[in-house]
């Protein structure tokens, strides 16, 4: 029921899914308004966490919505993953509330990939918004969940991990920035990652690190700024080319440029992966048409099947909280 084009968007991908990937897929929501859903069952759900609700009051509230339910679907085992186009903090909450966090995770971090056209797999930014203040040992735990996801969804086999900040020296940037640093250095993150120091923002594309940490409220800005300069970058050179004086030099290029507005394009990327609840979460884009959501089906099943969720609970330090 979650998204701007929903349902209509969700309920074409998830039967593209089912039919051409072999996935086993429910929808939950309102039967009444899924439209046509062909043999894929459905949950019913008769309440809606709408994108403008507050999400942990949504989620207490709502006790009857989709997203409730979905995630009492996984928790109860009558799913392997659930998948939203939603509203991220509910979906967020839903997950955390209902699945419970794995043992020793302070707290959750989404996990976005980053297309990178220069090579096969992409760059994984966390958190990309979930945790808006953060401590160090978050940090360190996000540096480790980064790397496990890396390394199952992507065949990273030592992923590199860097921490975004103000200049690549180990001297700059905020206290928690320095402080992680200095637990990263010293082999904070364990064995299954390489600390490769420090990365700004203009490194993304560089292919400096297979993860990139930093706080939530850090990340999400960094993503919403990535986003809007490749949106307008792709508009700009779109108007460009079909301008009539340029044609012959248009059909030249476009043949080289699909391939890269392709890689570029965050429908391809299957969306964004919440790390350190008990069971499997993708969180898709709001703008999510029917491509997104069977690349989001694709990539959850694959993880449930490859047993993401023991992996991520085995990488984590056991820390208290802060």
């Amino acid at each position: 029921m979650g998204g701007d084009k929903a349902p209509g968007e969700i309920v074409a991908g998830a039967r593209q899914a089912a039919e051409q990937g072999k996935i086993a897929v429910v929808l939950v929501g309102r039967p009444g308004e899924l439209g046509d859903t062909g043999d894929l069952p459905v949950m019913a759900a008769s309440e809606v966490i709408g994108m403008e609700d507050d999400p942990a009051h949504g989620v207490r509230r709502r006790k009857d919505s989709s997203l409730v339910r979905a995630a009492e679907a996984v928790r109860d085992g009558r799913a392997m993953a659930m998948v939203s186009a939603g509203n991220t903090g509910a979906t967020m909450a839903s997950a955390l509330l209902r699945m419970g966090r794995l043992p020793g995770v302070i707290r959750p971090a989404i996990a976005t990939p980053i297309p990178d056209p220069n090579r096969a797999w992409p760059t994984v930014l966390l958190d990309s918004g979930a945790n808006a203040e953060c401590s160090s040992q978050m940090l360190v735990q996000f540096a480790e969940m980064g790397a496990t996801y890396a390394h199952k969804r992507y065949g990273v086999e030592r992923p590199r991990v860097a921490l975004l900040s103000i200049g690549e020296e180990k001297s700059k940037g905020t206290p928690l920035v320095k402080e992680t640093h200095a637990l990263l250095a010293d082999g904070a993150g364990g064995a299954g990652l390489e600390f490769v120091g420090n990365v700004e923002g203009r490194d993304f594309f560089e292919g400096l690190a297979d993860v990139i940490v930093t706080d939530g409220f850090t990340g999400n800005v960094a993503l919403k700024t990535l986003e809007g300069s490749l949106r307008f970058l792709m508009g700009a050179l779109t108007e460009i080319l079909v301008r009539p004086e340029v044609r012959e030099t248009a059909e030249a290029l476009l043949p080289h440029l699909m391939p890269l507005a392709t890689a570029l394009d965050p429908e391809t990327t299957g969306g964004a992966m919440l790390l350190g609840v008990n069971g499997v979460c993708v969180i898709s884009h709001g703008s999510s048409t029917s491509v997104a959501v069977v690349n989001a089906i694709t990539v959850a099943h694959d993880l449930a099947v490859a047993g993401l969720v023991a992996d991520v609970a085995a990488s984590v330090s056991q820390a208290p909280a802060d």
